[in-house]
């Protein structure tokens, strides 16, 4: 009973559709020269109209104008929506004006100011390039708003993911945030469209010769007002529901649910590229640990860091020391600084004091005036030079990607590494953490424990130097646990330098060569696994041992 009322449901709307098709073709079939008795003089009249070159050549101007002026006033909306979520506020200002003029004075005002005024300016334009402007202008303030909504839709956290692996703000803008924003962008860009092809019918009173003023001609002739106006309208509607047909083509294909062929991507293929073997991805991670300072030399290194939101403090004066293999857990209650002692290794954020180094390099730093250091120009490059991969809390994975896309999309787009190198890599990857069958599965469809395992994948295939872990196993259930740390021991047996934040005592006493204890933003304690988790000397560490064995007890 469920699946018919189900499946009833379903029907009417597709039921529409086909109704729709079919009425369109009917009407299609008349206007071509089908005549029948049963056909009224009047609709015989009417659909003679629809096919009158007169008025096709009016409805083809219409799209003309309409077509140019979206596709400008796209262009320029994504540049306002762009120039509105600037961190610059004097450039936010400028767009917030210029959206806030155009939508609160009417269009007809607009196309008349422009047609009159440029002349008076020396700017002579016909009328048909005056409406093509002046539309354009008009809709590139209601783009923009439509535009920055839909960016505004994607979670800022892939924002973050593509700027750990070394994506610059455009790269990003392209590959991960208007692909994803697209699904929300759709809609409203259709219905702008739509509005455009019907408003076009304004472009009149600047003596454009497009649909509407031609019915009008049509009329003062032979005042039949509702025949050419009836047929006008048949036209506008075909045309706007070839508008709607696109859209909702484009909707099923930027769908999180829809079903389609990993992307072939492609770049600049590599010399010499050879067959990747299954075990390929352990064989780039020893190259990568081999590169560099001599083992147990310091490999990362931080002195006097600081790091405050506003008024309060993050970081005070921290100072901590990664030897090169080492796998380094922190430890700590939430809001000691452990996750942006991480991001700031990364230079996700800004240091406000202090200095990190990687390997004896700034991340994204240079020295200026004085010995302080300051933020050089292209960042992105600076990450992407450092190798470091980073595994977030909550995955991060670029949800309009398949698992395996999301592995090899920075090693192609910002490392320019052949694409069929890396897709064997990527599988080689995939299958290390257990995933092979789920190369072509879209984030959605996995579960947190496969999810994070992608994550982890992802990061290991730019080759890094160094991993940071951001509470890997935080958002998991305690079941999928076991299978995301059993990939974080292989990485440790393998020698890869780590930083860890986690609570998870027992992979702690296991697998970190350290454990270091923060509270407060400092670090309180620190030491091998068995001195500070089974003798803590501070009395802040050991309570919040007491407390974290309570919890794992208790679950």
């Amino acid at each position: 009973m469920t699946e018919m009322v189900a499946t009833a449901r379903t029907r009417p709307s597709r039921n529409v559709i086909w109704a729709g098709a079919a009425a369109l073709v009917l009407v299609i079939a008349v206007a071509l020269g089908w005549r029948s008795s049963l056909v009224p003089e009047p609709v015989m009249e009417m659909l003679s109209y629809v096919t009158s070159s007169f008025l096709l050549d009016g409805a083809l101007t219409a799209i003309e104008i309409a077509a140019l002026a979206m596709l400008g006033g796209i262009v320029l909306g994504l540049l306002l929506a762009l120039m509105r979520l600037s961190t610059l506020a004097p450039v936010r200002g400028a767009a917030w004006c210029y959206i806030w003029f155009i939508r609160g004075t009417p269009i007809i005002l607009q196309l008349v100011f422009l047609y009159d005024a440029l002349p008076v300016v020396g700017i002579r334009l016909d009328s048909f390039t005056t409406a093509v402007v002046g539309f354009m202008l008009n809709e590139a303030a209601f783009c923009a708003e439509i535009i920055r909504g839909g960016i505004l839709s994607v979670d800022r956290k892939q924002n973050l993911a593509a700027a750990s692996f070394g994506m610059g703000p455009f790269l990003t803008l392209r590959r991960i945030i208007l692909p994803q924003a697209m699904r929300a962008i759709l809609p409203g860009m259709a219905n702008q469209t739509i509005s455009m092809i019907k408003g076009t019918s304004i472009a009149s009173v600047i003596f454009v010769n497009e649909l509407t003023f031609r019915s009008q001609q049509i009329v003062g002739q032979n005042f039949k007002f509702f025949t050419v106006f009836a047929a006008a309208g048949i036209i506008y509607l075909i045309m706007t529901s070839a508008v709607a047909a696109a859209q909702y083509f484009l909707e099923k294909n930027y769908s999180a649910d829809a079903e389609r062929k990993p992307k072939i991507i492609v770049a600049p293929p590599t010399r010499g590229a050879a067959p990747v073997s299954p075990t390929a991805w352990m064989d780039t991670l020893n190259a990568s640990q081999a590169v560099g300072a001599a083992a147990d030399a310091p490999f990362v290194v931080c002195r006097n860091v600081q790091k405050s939101y506003g008024s309060r403090e993050i970081l005070g004066g921290l100072d901590l020391t990664v030897k090169r293999g080492e796998v380094v857990v922190l430890m700590g209650p939430s809001g000691s600084g452990k996750s942006t002692l991480l991001r700031l290794v990364n230079h996700l954020e800004a240091l406000d004091w202090g200095e990190i180094t990687v390997d004896g390099n700034y991340v994204g730093y240079a020295k200026g005036v004085g010995d302080r250091l300051v933020p050089t120009r292209n960042l992105a490059k600076a990450r992407a030079d450092a190798r470091i991969g980073m595994v977030f809390q909550h995955f991060n994975l670029f949800d309009h990607l398949t698992a395996l896309e999301n592995i090899i999309e920075a090693p192609i787009r910002v490392y320019g590494e052949d694409p069929d190198k890396m897709r064997a890599l990527g599988m080689s990857l995939l299958n290390a953490v257990g995933l092979s069958t789920h190369a072509d599965h879209f984030p959605h469809r996995l579960s947190g424990g496969q999810q994070q395992r992608v994550a982890i994948a992802r990061a290991l295939a730019i080759s890094p130097r160094l991993m940071l872990f951001d509470e890997p196993t935080s958002a998991l259930d305690p079941e999928l646990v076991g299978e995301v740390l059993a990939v974080i021991r292989r990485l440790a047996e393998a020698g890869m330098t780590m930083i860890v934040v986690t609570h998870e005592v027992r992979f702690a006493r296991d697998v970190a060569d350290r454990v270091v204890f923060m509270d407060e933003g400092r670090v309180i304690e620190q030491g091998p696994p068995e001195e500070i988790l089974d003798h803590p000397k501070n009395e802040r560490t050991q309570r919040f041992l007491r407390m974290v064995e309570q919890t794992e007890t208790e679950t």
